[in-house]
């Protein structure tokens, strides 16, 4: 009989998924307004560092020798994985990483559609609200006026430009968006599987993850509504296809990592039936 650790590597990523999943599953439910306020640190977190992004990419722009906005574009997109890490080590909650873990939960009987629609649901609309609360700030001071303003007013601009294109173009977003989720769960995987002990490592895994998805343009659901709200509460935004361009995104962000990462993995790591087989006449006697 083949080593079952071997042939399933995974175990242990799945086993800590799954108690994620139970802790998420009581703080939706029982506790459901720290669970709230828990998501709200993420969208403030991803709010301030994508903002970040963006003055750095404006920054670069202003040097005025030569073509520096690509090389913004590298330190900005660097500077912005750090958000992962920052919300990873807060214990806060962020959507796009819990589609993989109800995914998981619901590959293996562990959360109902309703428990997974709730803990998704509350941790969305957390983290708007703390993308709120950073659009509210900024809507109140310069930090975002000037190159600022106009590197993310051209960021909308194009994000939104995929909604008329047609078909092509939400194509193109929704490419995007699985792509993203794709990368910030591999990220999470390497965090959760045990095999990385060093938090240095850990760290680098997700920056250059969130780096990838940045520096590449990949659609990332929660990002993409951080940003409609500070554009849209100073200047102004087409709200509807804001709202088309999240629904795209959503989707793409969730077969990205809910299903390319979460129940791929769960599939391949399920030991059951491989354990079933294995048991002999003598034994199932």
């Amino acid at each position: 009989m083949a080593d079952a650790a071997g042939l399933f590597p995974g175990k242990q990523f799945i086993s800590t998924v799954l108690e994620a999943l139970d802790t998420k599953t009581a703080m939706s439910g029982e506790m459901a307004r720290r669970y709230l306020m828990r998501a709200g640190m993420a969208g403030i977190v991803i709010g301030i560092m994508y903002g970040t992004n963006y003055a750095v990419i404006a920054a670069f722009g202003n040097v005025g020798l030569g073509d520096w906005t690509a090389i913004g574009r590298i330190v900005g997109a660097l500077l912005f994985g750090f958000a992962l890490v920052f919300i990873y080590y807060s214990k806060s909650e962020l959507l796009t990483s819990n589609m993989m873990i109800v995914a998981i939960g619901a590959y293996h009987h562990r959360t109902s559609t309703m428990k997974a629609l709730r803990i998704l649901g509350l941790c969305y609309l957390g983290n708007a609200l703390g993308g709120l609360l950073v659009a509210i700030l900024l809507r109140f001071s310069t930090v975002s006026s000037s190159a600022v303003g106009d590197q993310m007013s051209a960021a909308v601009d194009h994000k939104l430009s995929y909604l008329s294109e047609g078909l092509a173009g939400w194509g193109d977003l929704f490419v995007r968006a699985v792509l993203c989720n794709f990368m910030i769960n591999l990220a999470m995987l390497l965090v959760y599987n045990g095999l990385i002990k060093e938090d240095v490592m850990k760290s680098l895994v997700m920056i250059m993850s969130v780096f990838i998805f940045a520096f590449l343009g990949f659609e990332h659901s929660v990002a993409n509504t951080v940003l409609f709200l500070i554009v849209g509460l100073r200047e102004g935004i087409d709200v509807g296809l804001a709202l088309g361009n999240i629904a795209i995104a959503l989707a793409g962000n969730f077969v990205g990592g809910g299903l390319l990462i979460g129940l791929y993995y769960a599939y391949v790591n399920d030991d059951a039936r491989y354990l079933r087989r294995q048991v002999g006449p003598d034994d199932a006697a």
